[in-house]
């Protein structure tokens, strides 16, 4: 079980507000929220509701300005990361519905255009375990969360049109 505590102004000062799970919109508790204390497990937090726009990955620790992840505003909504001991697995398509080029990842991967001579990545199956995309080689730049699942139009889902897919990285049981 994860624990992030959420406050509304820098440092963590104002209002807070605690959360163990899946939270679509933090605004319901908080005005709004500018750092935040990741006490146990991992978590995603996003600058808008329902778990849409920028995104950023949160282990154990103090966030004392959100500002200094990118968040121009405030964190709006967060979602737990549950912990995944097993393998990893992931099929990458060059084009939207598994079409094009496909390859089978079971590893990080710094560089899809190194490893699998892929420019793009337009869909994929996660078939084990929970994944970070990054939109620059070596996982830097944006990120996007993929749990198991299809996701056959990153486009649809927000990402094709405003990122490219560099590079990738397992979520590991390091989060506690």
């Amino acid at each position: 079980m994860g624990k992030i505590i959420f406050y509304e102004d820098r440092n963590f000062q104002g209002g807070s507000y605690e959360a163990s799970g899946d939270c679509a919109e933090l605004t319901s508790y908080l005005s709004h929220c500018n750092s935040c204390k990741v006490e146990s497990g991992c978590f995603m937090v996003y600058d808008r509701s329902n778990f849409m726009g920028n995104q950023y990955f949160l282990r154990r620790g103090e966030y004392s300005d959100c500002s200094r992840m990118g968040f121009c505003d405030s964190i709006r909504s967060c979602r737990m990361i549950p912990q995944h001991r097993g393998s990893f697995r992931m099929r990458i398509y060059e084009r939207e519905n598994f079409g094009g080029q496909m390859h089978e990842a079971v590893d990080d991967c710094e560089s899809m255009m190194d490893r699998f001579h892929m420019t793009d990545m337009q869909s994929c199956h996660v078939m084990d375990g929970h994944w970070l995309l990054y939109e620059q080689p070596h996982y830097r730049g944006r990120m996007y969360y993929l749990r198991p699942g299809e996701y056959r139009n990153f486009r649809e889902m927000g990402i094709g049109s405003l990122m490219k897919i560099s590079s990738m990285r397992r979520i590991t049981d390091t989060c506690s």
